[in-house]
């Protein structure tokens, strides 16, 4: 008997994976991250073609040229250097008919599909940096105090280079410098292919993160600077291998079939990305200066001390605290009412008072700012009074964080960072 029509096969499924796991690839992440990028032009290649730098010299000659006299020429040259090939990669997983009765066929089958093409994501985000951060050379290089000077200096630099058209900056930043950056700031963080970006970041343009830029250094070019080459996955190469390929061809896979010789299920990979910069002097190469000062003394006020705006010394609401390796710890004390009528210090709960101390060489009170952070990258920071002291109200110590910052007449900073975890809260 002839199986039913309409009949919903084996490898009818296997194909539909296939088709969802390019989908997921290429538009749900790939496509994304060539809108984040704003690379427009996306070049279908040869296997072996060399990619090439360019660069262009010259010297304008003088425009002040007597009536009928022979204009001088201004001679202009262009250089190409090869930075290497764009080849196919291939990738080949394989799981035994062992693993496949121990864990079933989604988990020792499909799931480890999927953490391979992440892996190969991975691979070409990794290529991509590489490029950016050792194969350059003679990029512009600028230095700015503090994260959001050094930015600003790579966009004037990018609109320079860039002169004849609109530059589009995107930038490409190590997450702790942002991290130390943003503070409060409310900013919307989303992601693309594995790496989070913030669109728009103070006006200047896109800001892509990533661990695979050094740390105090940040990466900066036009958009219009950015290509993409790719070998095609369609055609006769999807043909001989019976790859299941997104509609532009950037990633084929065939997924699930046979080897029987050896009893396992077999899963290949092909592809062949490569992101690309076309000019090497439209990449900007910045430093962030942060000459750190000394770090302040944070101590707890003294016992005696008095508010003018509560009758209650810190001995009243905190007991035994200690400051050390940036951490926090004692007893706070529960205070019913709070310790003001009105702000942010009124109504029950905990409070913790901070004496700040050794400034650094040249700095006062006024170069200070203190506050509470829900996370490292939250704050809300307001400059040290006279008295040098502070009091916060504690909402949620194990999220919560005592953050200080020192800033110089340079934009220099020093950020400090005190967690609040290990208090004790006592209901007195």
């Amino acid at each position: 008997m002839s199986a039913e029509d309409r009949l919903i096969t084996s490898e009818q499924m296997k194909k539909v994976r296939e088709i969802d796991f390019v989908t997921q690839f290429a538009h749900n992440s790939l496509k994304k991250l060539i809108e984040v990028l704003g690379v427009t032009r996306k070049i279908p290649m040869m296997e072996g073609t060399t990619m090439y730098l360019y660069t262009t010299s010259g010297t304008l000659q003088s425009g002040s040229v007597d009536e009928g006299d022979i204009i001088p020429l201004s001679q202009y040259a262009q250089t190409k250097t090869p930075v290497g090939e764009i080849t196919l990669k291939k990738w080949r997983k394989a799981v035994s008919a062992e693993a496949i009765k121990k864990s079933g066929y989604n988990e020792s089958v499909i799931n480890t599909d999927k953490a391979m093409l992440l892996d190969v994501q991975k691979g070409i985000r990794t290529d991509f940096f590489t490029l950016l951060n050792g194969t350059i050379t003679g990029s512009t290089s600028v230095v700015g105090s503090g994260l959001q000077k050094a930015l600003a200096a790579a966009w004037g630099q990018l609109q320079v280079l860039f002169e004849d058209d609109t530059a589009e900056a995107v930038y490409f930043v190590n997450p702790l410098d942002m991290a130390d950056y943003l503070g409060g700031a409310t900013i919307t963080v989303q992601t693309a292919f594995g790496m989070n970006y913030i669109e728009n970041f103070l006006g200047l343009g896109t800001v892509i993160m990533s661990s695979q830029i050094t740390q105090g250094t940040f990466l900066a070019t036009a958009k219009q600077n950015l290509v993409m080459y790719y070998l095609t996955m369609s055609g006769d190469i999807a043909g001989a291998f019976k790859l299941t390929a997104d509609e532009l061809g950037y990633i084929g896979i065939n997924s699930g079939y046979q080897n029987n010789e050896r009893a396992q299920i077999e899963s290949l990979v092909m592809s062949g990305i490569q992101f690309f910069v076309e000019y090497a002097a439209g990449v900007v190469k910045g430093s962030i200066d942060d000459s750190f000062l000394t770090d302040l003394t944070v101590a707890p006020d003294a016992d005696d001390m008095t508010y003018p705006w509560t009758s209650k010394t810190p001995s009243d609401f905190q007991d035994n605290i200690a400051v050390s390796g940036g951490e926090i710890t004692g007893e706070l004390i529960f205070q019913e009412g709070g310790l003001s009528p009105s702000g942010p210090l009124a109504g029950d709960g905990y409070f913790i008072a901070l004496k700040f101390s050794n400034f650094s060489s040249g700095l006062t009170y006024e170069n200070v700012k203190v506050g509470l952070v829900a996370s490292a990258s939250g704050m809300d920071l307001q400059t040290l009074d006279s008295d040098k002291d502070a009091v916060f109200k504690i909402t949620d110590k194990d999220h919560q964080k005592v953050k200080v910052m020192q800033t110089d007449a340079a934009g220099h900073k020093n950020i400090q960072l005190f967690g609040l975890s290990g208090l004790t809260l006592v209901n007195a």
